[in-house]
């Protein structure tokens, strides 16, 4: 007897390697996938404007690598002595708006180089919902009615919440997609729809907002060759589909859970002999974190020194795997 619904999933026709550098944008969920790719030293690029949930938000950062456009003063609004940027997360936000600027201008040029090279971008939907300023927000912000990322906990007042139609959803993805080919024509695409359960939009709006990013997603992984979906949300929602799968809040999926999925994607989303290279460097990577009792024994020198040479060989055999901090800790005295 099943006592779990399986669901058919496809390996990707032209899987994820080392080789590729891997940019990963959007919700919360992305920064799982791609702190474990990290973790194993694939070349990434996650969220260079911080936690992003709509498609509205994601494709105007995207436009904004593209672009390469600076932002100025002009461009940030302050509240609660604090400058923040509607498009960004509040981890770039500072008391000094020189600084906001600079860390924010960096990451985007960060984010035009990598963009233009890389193999892969992975894009995760949270929500259908978007923003968008009033009237009440003109002290802070001229941009009146403009979308923005991150409500930086300014009074409700200052927004106006509305859901996204597909169609809107649609046109946002085409006008970002049709540009980014042209800006990085050999990349690919990996959407996936997060699994987080936004329960203060409510249930039925949740499952609403949800089941209008799945079907705009649809229509674009059944028209093009080199955009694909990988079911992160129906992993969670139609398999494990058990509240002992996620956190104490009831909406995060929990540590059995993201690990479920990593391993999902792993093996349907990566390439085998990259597979089995991950193997290697997760094994370098635990002894990394391996905290002696007693370092300065014969036995921990001899311990750093077999693992110094297991990082030369493959790093001698791979070229393209980056190593450097791994093989500088081995090595040393």
């Amino acid at each position: 007897m099943d006592f779990i619904l399986d669901i058919a999933l496809e390996k990707l026709p032209e899987p994820i390697r080392y080789q590729d550098q891997i940019m990963l944008i959007g919700s919360c969920f992305t920064e799982h996938i791609g702190n474990a790719l990290g973790e194993l030293k694939f070349p990434v690029l996650q969220n260079p404007n911080g936690i992003l949930f709509g498609p509205d938000s994601v494709c105007r950062s995207l436009d904004w690598y593209m672009d390469n456009g600076e932002l100025t003063t002009a461009d940030l609004f302050q509240l609660n002595e604090v400058w923040h940027s509607w498009m960004h997360h509040s981890r770039f936000s500072h008391t000094n708006p020189e600084q906001a600027l600079a860390g924010m201008n960096q990451s985007r040029q960060t984010a035009h180089d990598f963009l233009k090279q890389a193999g892969w971008l992975i894009i995760t939907l949270g929500s259908s919902y978007t923003y968008r300023l009033t009237g009440a927000a003109n002290r802070a912000s001229s941009s009146l009615h403009a979308a923005v990322a991150n409500c930086h906990r300014a009074p409700s007042a200052w927004f106006d919440k509305e859901m996204l139609e597909i169609q809107e959803i649609s046109r946002l993805l085409t006008g970002t997609i049709t540009r980014l080919r042209q800006f990085n024509p050999s990349i690919k695409l990996l959407f996936t729809i997060s699994p987080v359960r936004h329960i203060r939009d409510g249930v039925v709006e949740n499952n609403r907002s949800k089941a209008r990013l799945i079907e705009a997603v649809h229509q674009f992984v059944s028209a093009h060759d080199f955009i694909y979906y990988f079911p992160a949300y129906e992993l969670v929602i139609d398999v494990l589909r058990d509240y002992r799968f996620y956190d104490i809040d009831l909406v995060h999926p929990n540590y059995a859970a993201t690990e479920f999925v990593l391993e999902k994607f792993g093996h349907y989303c990566i390439e085998e002999e990259t597979r089995l290279l991950m193997q290697e460097v997760k094994k370098i990577m635990i002894a990394r974190r391996h905290k002696p009792f007693q370092p300065d024994t014969n036995a921990h020198r001899k311990f750093l020194a077999d693992h110094a040479e297991k990082v030369k060989v493959l790093m001698e055999k791979y070229p393209f795997l980056d190593l450097r901090e791994e093989r500088e800790y081995f090595s040393r005295e």
